[in-house]
């Protein structure tokens, strides 16, 4: 009875290891997908674990990281400046379909870097990541499978040395 149905116990010790353990991942979860929205530059994951005490973030042992991290870019939204670094997509849209579809897709698409229309439509841009599962289901149901969305980079961000002047 007591191995079908019982519970084990956890030391203080061991659950403050394994909470902390949690916070550190949410952190590096959050970093990992946000950036600067001026520089377009990553944070560090110790500046993301400092903003998260200083909104006295706390962990929930029984929900997963991911979540808690998407949780976590929305509160930290209010006290500093980031933002979900966009994906960079590619679209390859049939002839006929492509005008209106673009017209639906305008909303979804926060920049649009390369546009090029011959016997089709094929545009590069980036999105907020939130938007890509409407985007493709979009393109799925009005292309009929003609249409195809290619992921380019999954988050741009700026790389190297940032220079002063």
């Amino acid at each position: 009875q007591i191995l079908a149905k019982g519970e084990l116990q956890v030391s203080d010790k061991e659950r403050h290891t394994q909470l902390e353990q949690m916070f550190r991942d949410i952190a590096t979860i959050v970093a990992d997908k946000c950036v600067n929205p001026d520089t377009k530059r990553p944070y560090t994951v110790i500046l993301i674990e400092r903003a998260m005490k200083d909104i006295h973030y706390s962990v929930k042992p029984h929900k997963s990281t991911k979540q808690q991290a998407l949780e976590v870019i929305r509160q930290l939204k209010e006290t500093m400046q980031i933002e979900r670094a966009h994906m960079r997509l590619r679209f390859i849209l049939p002839a006929k379909e492509g005008k209106k579809l673009k017209e639906k897709l305008k909303p979804l698409v926060k920049v649009i870097e390369n546009e090029d229309f011959h016997e089709h439509l094929e545009i590069v841009c980036l999105i907020d990541p939130g938007c890509f599962r409407e985007i493709d289901e979009l393109i799925r149901s009005e292309t009929k499978g003609k249409g195809t969305l290619e992921v380019l980079s999954l988050k741009d961000v700026e790389e190297g040395d940032e220079k002063l002047e």
